[in-house]
């Protein structure tokens, strides 16, 4: 068995059927039947069957299918880790929701990389749904958002940080001087957001599913802080993370608003793979993400320089 007859067999899952599993491969449809007919062999199974409605696989098969995406991931795990070690540096890849990634990722990464002086953090941003099988074919080493409604038994969840999620207004908005506003009301404004609005997974979501906001009433930004900026000119009612609008809440430039389901309330953890399985400095980012230090810079930051912070859309190296 073979990596590339893996590659072949997994991409044929993966797009279901063996004309795009070539052309994403860059390879021949019949380099790819040649691969899987080793693997038939091989195995001793048919792995899978074309049917009316596309593949039909094999108990056999769809362990294989699972198996292959792991053995693939941890080959390219151990490249990188030889080379990292023919370098003298360590990588460590983390996965988070697009709200953790904007408000709280810069502070704890900056101070948790800090600590060591080979060790080179690369943040990238996926929605919760996919956290799972980013980690079990080693695609990311860490984890970090909302709890996923059912976890798998390899996966280890670690909860570190609690938050509230509020509604603000700018002070010129009509309903910046009400003492609570009505489901209502609250279906008919503009809203204002942020990324993690997008998707089903999740605080943002979970409020607007709850409140009934319609979709055309919903309008998304690049940034969470986009649509907060926006929220201050009076163009709408923006959902953000209390700690991260406390300033702007002291100053005037925000109004909180009461209503239904507001505030709410959520926590974000960690997810790893069990400590045998996962690099050693994973292992070490579950430890330090529940002490004080890391909960302080993650709530005030950490002294993330200009030069060294990009976008959360972008992946994000810190060194």
């Amino acid at each position: 068995m073979t990596p590339a007859q893996l590659r072949a067999f997994a991409a044929t899952v993966r797009l279901g059927s063996v004309k795009a599993a070539a052309a994403d491969l860059a390879v021949t449809e019949s380099a790819v039947s040649i691969h899987i007919a080793h693997l038939r062999r091989e195995l001793g199974d048919k792995l899978f069957a074309r049917t009316a409605n596309g593949l039909a696989f094999t108990p056999g098969g769809l362990r294989l299918a699972s198996r292959a995406a792991e053995l693939l991931g941890l080959q390219d795990r151990t490249i990188l880790e030889v080379r990292q070690a023919g370098s003298g540096r360590r990588l460590l890849r983390v996965a988070a929701s697009s709200l953790f990634a904007e408000h709280a990722a810069p502070g704890l990464i900056e101070l948790f990389a800090g600590r060591a002086d080979d060790l080179d953090v690369e943040l990238s941003v996926h929605s919760p749904q996919k956290f799972a099988s980013l980690l079990l074919t080693r695609s990311v080493d860490v984890a970090v958002g909302p709890r996923p409604a059912t976890l798998d038994s390899t996966l280890t969840c670690t909860h570190f940080l609690n938050y509230q999620v509020i509604a603000v207004v700018g002070p010129d908005h009509p309903l910046a001087t009400s003492t609570s506003v009505g489901a209502a009301e609250l279906r008919g404004q503009t809203w204002l957001l942020g990324p993690s609005a997008v998707g089903r997974t999740g605080m943002v979501p979970s409020v607007l599913r709850r409140l009934g906001i319609p979709e055309h009433n919903q309008r998304i930004f690049q940034s969470h802080a986009a649509s907060v900026d926006e929220a201050k000119r009076g163009k709408g009612v923006a959902l953000a993370v209390a700690f991260a609008v406390t300033k702007d809440l002291a100053e005037g430039d925000l109004r909180r608003l009461s209503g239904p389901q507001l505030p709410a309330r959520g926590s974000w953890n960690l997810l790893t793979l069990p400590d045998r399985d996962a690099p050693p400095a994973a292992a070490e980012l579950r430890r330090f993400v529940t002490t004080p230090r890391a909960t302080q810079a993650m709530l005030r930051g950490a002294g993330v320089t200009a030069g060294r912070f990009r976008p959360a859309i972008h992946v994000t190296l810190w060194s």
